[in-house]
């Protein structure tokens, strides 16, 4: 017969135990009731004596710790410092905090916190827009999340995801069981008990990375979301065109945006075609940020009655995917057209080929000198508007009204969160556009002809710094109809204390800052849905002749000496990262969930000969062919599971190489395989993956040393840090003085970075180094070479793309 558990355990207690009896079924059958139950009340009786060793082993290190720590924050009172800790962490987790009047409970990771003076603890909020997820961050003076919400995109969080093991696949291995309110006791109470075998699953849900989640109250799902009874309107499922309903109708904008905010987030109307709700944008950040404020208000309750320093948001950041284009009215405010075009989209692929060949050599280099980026390229917002033009007479008709206002996400967003609807665009963004010349930091009337655009039609953002202050914080109106009460009470009062937006930053540069990769010569690679790899060449504008991109890292005017110019880096971006264990996970069905993959590919000591290049929307930097589409190459009869994943795996680490080999010839002189060894910091999703990592250093070589980053949200550190910057005066600088300081505190504790610093304190900083031999590294990326020249051009010559073959399920 089934085994039968009480919900009065912990679920971890409870999965332990389902395991413990899977493993010894054969003894468990022998056994009557009785004595399984006494095994299990003996078993809850080492569990709590576990835990008592554990808490004297924690007392035990925090005492050495101490001894130890040169530079722990200064609290009030020793209390203080203990409910501050514990406020923060369990503020991370819980919402909650516990008081403890010892520091002998404290946990060794609670010793990193913010300092303050003594009245409150400063906190700055990040809003991080990204391709699959919205998120709000609060962070403190170490790079702690002290709070944070985030809301996963249905389409990138699905719940009709397919694998070997059937349709609808489950985020745990074992049955996890259901709570109720009963206990262990006598047999009687135990009669009521439910069988685990019986017992219900949880809904398995998947990020674009593959990780398996579940909705919690700092995690939403869009696909779960259910609006709340007291909510006034729901969203609708029919997209309508703004400008039609506002001339046709009366209605008054909040009403017609509110109209407008249907749908998922995303959609993927045709294949290459990839679209987000712009007013849906609003709310998801609304929502996170909402959510957060909610939290930390509860907190600050139970401080305030234990005379505690309150946490207080000082400013905002705002970091976003870059290159995705939106367009709305100038007289309204509201989008023209229901949907933003999104930064990996590939509808203007005939617009690039078209001007590909119909523009002089000269011409192409000249105008590619301007930007730093390739001209021709579906992944730049010039061409996107271009298609806009092209292909929505309304948008036509508000150009040449004067009325189209354009602008990438990040502009949007400003746009919409200040009073005086702030139009504006930083460096980072702007270079993204193809209409800025990375000389004078402006639009260049010259790109913008080329494109056909009239300056004196279109209404573009102004183009500024990445940290100065952009407005005060304010709620979009139409959003209250989607949100709690509780929740926009809690934001209304926080839009009363005006609170600025001061910082913008595109991610990938964002992410360079969070790695506080300052210094000419650093380098980063964030591994996310793709793959971007920036190269900081600071006050310096390289033109790369090899592929690479000369972009805009950030700039910090008010801040002191050469820190307060902009710095450039040299950037490689990989189309396909994360997507290709997703595209194996749910298209080729070879793993239940992505963290599988690594392991699968460590099965085998290579790929056996086999090469994927994961090109599904063709091949970004060095490459630069948007005919690519993605091959398997070197199948053979003994090919298996294992080979395939691990050169999915190798086809994005190949790109890396090929990226790091191509900025080589740009800049680093005595770099990348001569000698010199170069620090790569990782970050993203497969970063986390000590397989891949591996796999990743093996490629690269003994010259290239992965530095794991110990921070997992650096994209929205970074704009936390060009928030912080934007202060022009040093003590109004809530958080840290200058780079250095956001350095010294963020990755060393306080430490000065020659300090003995305990590992402790940063347990996922790791090291990966390379250590496959030289003849097979470089035998296997003449495959890689090989199989790339075989895969371009395809479209070309294959008439263009195929249609959509939909999988017909039986």
């Amino acid at each position: 017969m089934p085994f039968l558990i009480s919900s009065s355990y912990p679920n971890n207690t409870r999965l332990t135990i389902t395991r413990l009896f899977k493993t010894s079924s054969k003894v468990i059958n022998s056994l009557q009731r009785k004595p399984v139950l006494t095994y299990i009340n003996t078993f809850r009786n080492n569990i709590h004596s576990y835990k008592q060793t554990k808490l004297q082993l924690q007392s035990q290190l925090q005492l050495q710790l101490q001894s130890t720590i040169k530079r722990t924050l200064t609290m009030p009172t020793t209390s203080s410092l203990s409910a501050d800790t514990t406020g923060t962490t369990t503020g991370t987790t819980t919402g909650t905090a516990t008081a403890t009047t010892s520091n002998n409970n404290i946990e060794p990771q609670q010793l990193r916190t913010a300092s303050n003076d003594g009245s409150h603890i400063p906190l700055i909020a990040s809003i991080d827009v990204g391709t699959t997820s919205s998120r709000v961050i609060l962070f403190n003076k170490i790079g702690q999340e002290v709070e944070k919400h985030q809301i996963e995109y249905s389409t990138s969080a699905s719940k009709e995801k397919f694998s070997v093991l059937g349709k609808r696949r489950f985020s745990t291995e074992f049955s996890i069981p259901t709570p109720a309110p009963s206990t262990i006791g006598n047999e009687e109470e135990q009669a009521n008990l439910e069988p685990v075998s019986k017992m219900a699953k949880p809904t398995p849900i998947f990020t674009a990375e593959g990780i398996s989640i579940e909705q919690n109250k700092d995690i939403e799902i869009e696909d779960l979301i259910l609006l709340d009874k007291e909510t006034k309107l729901k969203r609708e499922s029919t997209p309508i065109h703004i400008s039609e309903s506002s001339t046709s109708t009366n209605e008054p904008p909040t009403k017609i945006a509110t109209h407008l905010s249907s749908g998922p987030t995303l959609t993927y109307p045709r294949p290459g075609w990839i679209q987000c709700n712009p007013m849906t944008l609003l709310i998801n950040i609304i929502q996170c940020l909402g959510s957060t404020i909610k939290s930390i208000s509860k907190v600050n309750k139970y401080r305030e009655t234990n005379n505690l320093p309150l946490y207080k948001v000082h400013c905002i950041g705002i970091t976003n995917m870059r290159e995705t284009t939106f367009v709305w009215s100038k007289k309204t405010g509201l989008p023209i057209v229901n949907y933003g075009i999104l930064w990996n989209d590939t509808r203007n692929l005939k617009i690039i080929k078209h001007l590909q060949e119909s523009t002089p050599n000269v011409v192409q280099k000249m105008l590619a000198k301007k930007t730093g980026l390739p001209l021709f390229s579906t992944y730049f917002s010039s061409s996107k508007l271009k298609w806009l033009l092209n292909n929505e007479p309304l948008v036509l008709k508000a150009y040449n009204e004067g009325d189209l206002m354009f602008g990438t996400l990040d502009t949007w967003i400003i746009y919409n969160l200040t009073p005086n609807k702030t139009f504006v665009t930083d460096v980072t963004n702007a270079s993204r556009t193809g209409f800025m010349n990375i000389e004078t930091l402006q639009y260049d009337n010259e790109l913008l002809s080329f494109w056909g655009l009239d300056p004196n039609l279109i209404n573009l953002p102004k183009i500024v710094s990445s940290a100065e202050y952009y407005g005060d914080f304010k709620i979009p109106r139409f959003t209250k109809n989607f949100i709690a009460p509780d929740i926009w009470n809690e934001l209304t009062n926080f839009q009363a204390v005006k609170i600025p937006i001061q910082g913008c930053i595109g991610d990938q540069t964002a992410s360079l800052v969070g790695q506080m990769a300052f210094k000419p010569g650093s380098a980063k690679c964030t591994y996310g849905t793709g793959c971007f790899l920036l190269y900081n060449t600071g006050k310096e504008k390289l033109t790369s002749e090899n592929g690479a991109l000369t972009t805009p890292a950030y700039w910090f005017p008010n801040l002191s000496g050469e820190d307060s110019k902009p710095h450039f880096a040299l950037e490689g971006s990989i189309a396909v990262g994360g997507a290709v264990v997703q595209w194996l996970r749910d298209n080729l069905r070879l793993i239940p969930k992505s963290e599988h993959v690594g392991p699968l590919a460590s099965r085998v000591r290579d790929s056996g000969g086999v090469v994927f290049v994961p090109a599904f929307n063709g091949l970004f930097a060095p490459y630069w062919d948007p005919d690519t589409r993605a091959t398997i190459m070197g199948i053979s009869q003994s090919t298996t599971a294992s080979h395939i994943a691990r050169a999915a795996i190798e086809g994005v680490c190949f790109q890396v190489r090929a990226i790091l080999k191509a900025m080589s010839g740009d800049k680093i002189e005595d770099g990348y395989e001569k000698g010199t060894v170069v620090t790569l910091s990782v970050d993203g999703g497969m970063s986390k993956s000590d397989e891949v990592m591996q796999i990743q250093a093996d490629i690269l070589g003994p010259c290239i040393k992965l530095r794991r980053s110990p921070i997992v949200e650096c994209t929205a550190l970074g704009a936390a840090i060009a928030a912080n910057m934007a202060y022009k005066n040093v003590e109004d600088r809530v958080l840290w003085k200058d780079l250095n300081d956001a350095k010294k505190w963020v990755m060393y504790n306080g430490y000065s970075k020659d300090d003995n610093i305990p590992q402790l304190m940063h347990p996922s900083l790791k090291i990966f180094r390379g250590k496959l031999d030289d003849e097979d590294r470089r035998k296997h990326w003449k495959l890689w070479q090989t199989a790339v020249k075989r895969s371009t051009g395809w479209l070309k010559d294959v008439d263009g793309e195929h249609e959509e073959v939909p999988e017909v399920t039986p």
